[in-house]
């Protein structure tokens, strides 16, 4: 009988092996993992080092306060290096108007209230931030064309260009681009009589700024006539050069009778929500107050055009007045582009918000330089009118109730006034009548 050792399982020799292999094993592993770490850590050395020669941002130490210690004493100070009408000049407003700015921008502005950082320095001042971009929107130039003397880099003169404008858009647009209130209809009613047209309250034109970069799938839509985009402009000016309406953003492609079917120059009326005017022309009374326009807008009763080929000395008498009047939004605009050069060249943004904000400040920065120049190069003073108001024919009713109940009945009886042929033709007729009584005998 076989002897049962012989098939006895021996697991000693199993268990050697077992630890021969995993001792093997973790060798081999660990010098795997090593190399293989290692020539990682190498691959991604020589990719950061690449990466750093990349995107290495060169640091300029332009030394702002020396550029904000220059500007304090090149135009702030108690003896400035540079006089008043240079300052007006370069600065396209009178210093009192601008510190006002810098002071409301400065207290209601985040950006451009003055810090430190972790080291104790100074930031930019509000003065050198505000004098940025007052320099960009009134010299046209690139952001880093300030760079020299302001000390601010072209990112940071960017970015006080479009805090600037929105600053000056949310603590000046309410009061500085606002409706005509019954105190300033009344006085802009005056100046029109006085000129010969009663009921008159302004003139209304658009103009075009050209979009040099213009997306190009919008550049069909907004290209006319020269072929290069422009966005435009409808405003509504008045003998002082105040702009009253601004309306923008159509494209290029819209003339002026287009824009106006966009234009929300008359929603108010149409709303009930303007207030009521009275004046006499000619013997008849009418109560609904007009613009003085080109040819091209349609005859409504709110517009009013000259005789394009006047016959007779009447209606070359007419034209001739009228013209004259209706000049006063195209000197508006002409002011508007001399005072800011962003505006007379290309608009170089991509973004049509930004732009269109750009478009908004300088209007109501215009009319804040209006208010406080008028009173130098206006002809007409407004306290004759103000002592005598009462020997005009034209009036504000103050009594007259602004809130009517904005149903469509209402809305379609004052849109059909607005569009009336016939009212269009009479008041027409009766002004050519009383601007030949009032000026035939002085020709």
């Amino acid at each position: 009988m076989a002897s049962s050792s012989h098939n006895t399982f021996d697991g000693s020799n199993d268990d050697a092996f077992d630890q021969y292999f995993d001792q093997r094993f973790d060798q081999y592993f660990d010098q795997y993992f090593e190399q293989t770490f290692e020539n990682l850590s190498i691959q991604n050395g020589v990719q950061e080092e690449k990466r750093k020669k990349i995107k290495k941002r060169v640091y300029i130490e332009r030394n702002r306060e020396e550029g904000d210690v220059r500007l304090w004493n090149d135009y702030f100070s108690e003896t400035p290096t540079y006089p008043h009408n240079l300052f007006r000049r370069r600065f396209r407003m009178n210093k009192s108007l601008f510190t006002r700015i810098v002071d409301r921008l400065s207290n209601e502005v985040q950006f451009f209230q003055e810090k430190r950082d972790a080291l104790g320095r100074r930031s930019l001042s509000p003065l050198q931030k505000c004098t940025a971009a007052i320099r960009v929107l009134a010299c046209g130039n690139a952001a880093d064309a300030v760079d020299e003397y302001l000390r601010l880099g072209e990112t940071t003169t960017r970015s006080c260009l479009e805090n600037f404008v929105e600053g000056i858009i949310n603590l000046f647009g309410n009061e500085y681009l606002r409706k005509p209130t019954p105190a300033d209809l009344q006085r802009l009613l005056d100046i029109g009589e006085y000129r010969g047209f009663p009921g008159m309250i302004g003139s209304i034109d658009c103009m075009y700024w050209e979009w040099k970069n213009c997306p190009t799938a919008w550049k069909g839509q907004y290209s006319r006539g020269s072929g290069k985009p422009t966005i435009v402009l409808e405003a509504v000016a008045s003998y002082d050069l105040w702009i009253w309406h601004a309306f923008f953003g159509p494209p290029g492609t819209l003339n002026d009778i287009n824009v106006l079917d966009r234009s929300p120059v008359f929603d108010d009326i149409i709303n009930g929500q303007a207030p009521q005017v009275t004046y006499t022309v000619n013997g008849r009374e009418y109560h609904m107050a007009y613009y003085l326009t080109d040819g091209i807008y349609p005859r409504w009763a709110t517009f009013i055009q000259s005789i394009p080929i006047p016959q007779g000395p009447k209606a070359v008498l007419f034209a001739q007045h009228q013209e004259a009047a209706r000049k006063d939004v195209e000197q508006a605009f002409g002011v508007l582009q001399a005072r800011f050069a962003i505006i007379k060249n290309p608009a170089l943004f991509w973004d049509k918000v930004k732009i269109g904000k750009i478009m908004r400040a300088c209007v109501i920065l215009h009319n804040m330089i209006v208010e406080d120049e008028r009173d130098g190069y206006t002809h007409f003073d407004v306290s004759e009118f103000q002592q005598a108001e009462d020997n005009g024919s034209s009036h504000v009713d103050l009594a007259y109730s602004t809130d009517i109940p904005t149903n469509i009945a209402n809305m379609m009886g004052v849109r059909t006034r607005i569009r009336d042929r016939q009212m269009h033709q009479q008041l027409k007729h009766d002004l050519v009548e009383h601007i030949w009584r009032k000026f035939g005998d002085n020709n």
